[in-house]
């Protein structure tokens, strides 16, 4: 499993969601921006209208899980490329996110990064 970086200030959060790329579905809303790092970057949030705090660390990990399965996928398109472009991206979780598994929300995370051009 490759390390993925994690997204932690919260400027670059307001920027993405600024951004005119999101991705609607049931489960995630995905935001997604390119930057000029040559990284992947991604970020997790989740409000408190989900639940409490145990309900929002199990959608946390839900999508850390699902997003850690193309994890190497998205850690190999960009070090060996120079002058490829990076992407931020940042997923945030609905209230259905709570009462699925992480396999569920392969497809959603796989839709989004196939139209934004990640993967």
């Amino acid at each position: 499993m490759s390390a993925l970086v994690t997204i932690k200030e919260n400027n670059i959060f307001r920027r993405l969601y600024k951004s005119k790329k999101c991705y609607v579905y049931p489960q995630i809303v995905v935001y997604v921006a390119k930057n000029n790092l040559g990284i992947f970057r991604y970020g997790i949030t989740v409000s408190k209208k989900v639940g409490g705090a145990v309900v929002r660390t199990r959608c946390r990990r839900v999508i850390r899980s699902a997003l850690y399965t193309y994890a190497d996928q998205l850690t190999d398109a960009y070090n060996g490329e120079s002058g490829k472009r990076g992407f931020d991206v940042v997923i945030v979780a609905r209230r259905k996110t709570a009462f699925i598994k992480s396999t569920e929300l392969v497809q959603p995370i796989f839709d989004a990064f196939s139209k934004a051009g990640i993967l």
